[in-house]
């Protein structure tokens, strides 16, 4: 019989679900105003869920409260409707009150959704007025125009305009429903795997909106019961268009049609394959034309095309082409002013394998890289043409670390800006001058400075309130570490130390283990990961290993999982559990795992590969065999079935449950429209064939992520019973 840990002393189980997480109640979608007056941003002072907006003023270091909204208006996740629901949903949103905002882009008004429509506020002092209610169906996806005189946004599948100074909304798009289409709303893909989350654009002087038109009617509905539901028949069940590995994607066009009315025109962004493409990016640039990133369906390729509106001429500027995949990025900045570049622009690519920037003119033809090494550019978050800079944050100083650099466009060695050690996610103000820093490391809660550019000097501190509950509830900084596997690669975790017991411990692995996601970093989420917190208290230690195929170390640290998922990645978890026992931290006779989505299926899959160093594994929302999920996230990293079929095979879980021989506890909602409780089905029917035992938690009214309090609760304490018991 295992021995058993006592529960007490420890962390609140309710806090281990409470969100926000101890130190991470901080302002949110900061953005500067058009005249870069001000810093305004989403915040909850009370350290919860429902946010107001917020103005900070630049100059005098004051802020307010600029927007309540009331009983009537702030968000009730209840009542949305179900689009919005979903569009929540793929941007993993759980906040209430005021949830977005967004400034006009040349003029000092602000757009604010709400519960009953949308409304507009005339700078820092004026009133919110409405201006489209919700009444005539819900308004989705409403953006300001760029001199902030009209509202753009999508009611029943059409793209409309309204006046803010009032009026009747005109409706642009036509013929949408009829055809079983939507336009100006992104489909599935672009929102959950490509980081495009609307489907229309306003050109810079505000005459034009680009827009897409998507049809998915020849994509079969998956339907999704609400099992839970006390309502039969119709409202007890959704479908959704799911397009799965190897079949039909949505078909999206690209057209523009004129603010003022009139005919669509088509634009071409076919770049062969009879249009089964992607359709990744839009922009406008400064001189009218429109700039389309489109990818091919293999995502080897990936083609930036410049458009005229006015004939619909096309011409193409560059292509990127890969061996293993592309890495959609917004690196994308159009140039005005700089001499000899008129049309150039600022370009991200990974054609050395690692994400980097480059000068290109207005053809283009790149001019000279802006930066090299063997480290990645996170983000680009501003060029100064008059100064000619652009300021970039980047892994230079480490890969668990993120700061501010500057580099010449004239060609030179980049500059850090930021000082301390940790994670820096910033916002530079819109002519250059000043940037707010969002700081935090292991042993630092999150602070937002005011600082000045180009030198980093503090300017004003915008928010630095240390959490109580970091203190009362005892968390502890963990340790960020350095080892290397059985084949001679460096790889990163963080390790969650017990206060109490003797070493060896019995060891829990937290796993992600994906594509695009690091979570061995110098910042305060990492110390925040109140369930690591949780069982560390109880006398667990916890590991977190960034294997081969995470995020942020480049093509080759990416691309050693393309074409068989679930093998590197459980290999150097087991190099990881090795140094842990060799470190005297580890009992090898009891080591757990657990994970959610890809790190719900390397949960299992590490029970399943590696049965003699797991014992025990809690596989959340797993994706069990890969046919069963969406084309542009599963045939980036492995073809299609019809193309791979051997390796689609040996990277189900469902292949290995034979050699299953611990202890398996699987969550899931059967709601998920992301991973479908299919996964957990088809495994379970394995798992039954094989005559393997295991648990099933299944939470009927949830989604991906369990949003209802309650519900996270229940799954702390059985996460936590369940590795009492078999631990």
């Amino acid at each position: 019989m295992q021995p058993q840990v006592v529960v007490s002393g420890t962390i609140p189980v309710e806090e281990v679900a409470r969100v926000p997480a101890p130190g991470t109640a901080v302002p949110v979608s900061l953005a500067f105003s058009p005249d870069d007056a001000f810093v305004t941003y989403l915040h909850d002072s009370s350290g919860g869920l429902v946010s107001d907006l917020y103005l900070f003023d630049v100059a005098s270091g004051d802020r307010r409260v600029l927007t309540v909204p009331g009983p009537e208006q702030g968000l009730d996740e209840d009542h949305v409707s179900l689009e919005e629901a979903l569009r929540r949903e793929r941007r993993r949103e759980l906040g209430m009150g005021i949830t977005r905002y967004a400034w006009a882009g040349r003029a000092r008004r602000l757009l604010v959704p709400l519960q009953d429509g949308v409304y507009v506020q005339e700078g820092a002092d004026g009133d919110l007025r409405m201006v489209v209610g919700n009444d005539g169906g819900p308004v989705l996806d409403p953006t300001l125009s760029p001199d902030g005189a009209m509202v753009a946004f999508v009611r029943e599948g059409e793209v409309h305009v309204v006046a803010v100074a009032g009026g009747a909304a005109q409706q642009l798009t036509h013929g949408a429903q009829a055809a079983g289409c939507t336009h100006g709303l992104a489909e599935f893909v672009a929102q959950e795997e490509m980081d495009r989350s609307s489907g229309y654009w306003w050109s810079k002087d505000g005459s034009w909106l680009a827009f897409t038109e998507v049809d998915e009617t020849h994509v079969p509905a998956y339907r999704i019961v609400h099992q839970g539901s006390d309502v039969v028949g119709e409202g007890a069940y959704e479908d959704h268009h799911y397009p799965f590995a190897g079949a039909a994607n949505a078909s999206v066009r690209l057209a523009v049609v004129p603010v003022s009315g009139g005919k669509a025109r088509w634009l071409d962004v076919d770049v062969g394959a009879g249009g089964d493409c992607y359709l990744a990016r839009v922009e406008w640039m400064p001189d009218g034309t429109l700039v389309a990133q489109v990818e091919d369906r293999a995502q080897t390729r990936l083609d930036l095309l410049r458009f005229d509106p006015d004939t619909g001429d096309r011409r193409a500027l560059l292509t990127e082409t890969s061996d293993t995949w592309i890495n959609l990025h917004h690196l994308f900045h159009p140039l005005e002013r700089t001499e000899g570049l008129a049309g150039g622009f600022v370009w991200g690519s990974e054609r050395t394998g690692f994400r980097h920037l480059y000068l290109c003119a207005g053809d283009g033809e790149v001019v000279r890289p802006l930066t090299s090494g063997p480290w990645m550019v996170d983000g680009l978050h501003g060029v100064d043409e008059e100064a000619g800079l652009a300021w970039f944050s980047a892994t230079l100083d480490g890969p668990t670390q993120c700061h501010l650099y500057s580099v010449p466009l004239a060609g030179g060695e980049p500059r850090r800006v930021t000082a301390d050690p940790g994670m820096h996610r910033v916002v530079v103000d819109h002519g250059c001058r000043r940037f707010v820093d969002v700081h935090s490391a292991v042993d630092r809660q999150p602070s937002l400075t005011l600082r000045s550019l180009p030198g980093g000097e503090v300017v004003h501190v915008v928010h630095d309130q240390p959490d109580e509950r970091v203190e009362r509830l005892g968390l502890v900084a963990p340790q960020l570490v350095s080892l290397t596997s059985r084949d001679g690669v460096e790889l990163r975790g963080v390790v969650h130390r017990p206060t109490s017991g003797k070493a060896p411990h019995p060891a829990i692995v937290s796993v992600y283990g994906g594509p695009h996601v690091q979570r061995a970093t110098d910042s305060w989420g990492v110390t925040a990961d109140m369930r690591a917190q949780y069982l560390r208290s109880l006398g667990y230690v916890v590991f977190v290993l960034d294997n081969r195929g995470s995020a942020r170390r480049g093509l080759e640290f990416e691309a050693a999982i393309r074409h068989d998922l679930g093998n590197v990645e459980v290999r150097d978890q087991v190099d990881g559990v090795s140094w842990l026992v060799e470190q005297g931290l580890a009992d090898p006779e009891r080591v757990g795992v657990y994970g959610w989505s890809y790190g719900g299926y390397l949960a299992a899959m590490c029970l399943a590969r590696a049965p003699g160093v797991f014992t025990a594994a809690v596989a959340g929302a797993p994706v069990t065999h890969w046919d069963g999920y969406d084309t542009h996230y599963t045939e980036r990293y492995m073809g299609t079935p019809a193309s791979n079929p051997e390796d689609y095979q040996r990277s189900s879980v469902m292949a290995h449950v034979e050699s299953l021989t611990g202890e398996l506890l699987l969550v899931h909602g059967l709601l998920d429209e992301n991973v479908h409780f299919r996964h957990t089905a088809r495994l379970v029917s394995a798992l039954v064939g094989a005559r393997k035992r295991f648990e099933l938690l299944l939470l009927p009214e949830e989604r991906h992520l369990p949003r209802k309090a309650e519900d996270r609760v229940y799954v702390e304490e059985r996460v936590r019973d369940f590795f009492m018991a078999h631990l």
